[in-house]
């Protein structure tokens, strides 16, 4: 009988050291998850900023008092996919 409540008494013990881990890694992951959710703001931030700087760039491209041949039809691709992006989206509307 002794020997059996040992064996209680170490399950016991064994339960809550894991319910201690358990709690140690919920509060890691929960400070993981946080990381991550920041890592991806500050991802979001630097493609937005990098879109923004892009269209500067094409700005300064244009108004350039002389351009390219290359840069001239990288602009005109962009204008044109613009006018097919305006052109479907009236099309939309118009449904």
């Amino acid at each position: 009988m002794e020997d059996l409540l040992q064996h209680i008494r170490r399950i016991q013990e064994k339960l809550q050291v894991l319910q201690k881990q358990f709690f140690h890694a919920q509060r890691e992951n929960e400070r993981l998850q946080q990381q991550l959710q920041n890592y991806f703001e500050k991802d979001r931030l630097q493609q937005q900023r990098l879109e923004d700087l892009e269209r500067q760039l094409e700005v300064v491209k244009v108004t350039r008092p002389q351009m390219s041949e290359k840069d001239r039809q990288a602009l005109e691709k962009r204008i044109n996919l613009y006018l097919r992006e305006i052109d479907k989206c009236i099309g939309l509307l118009n449904e």
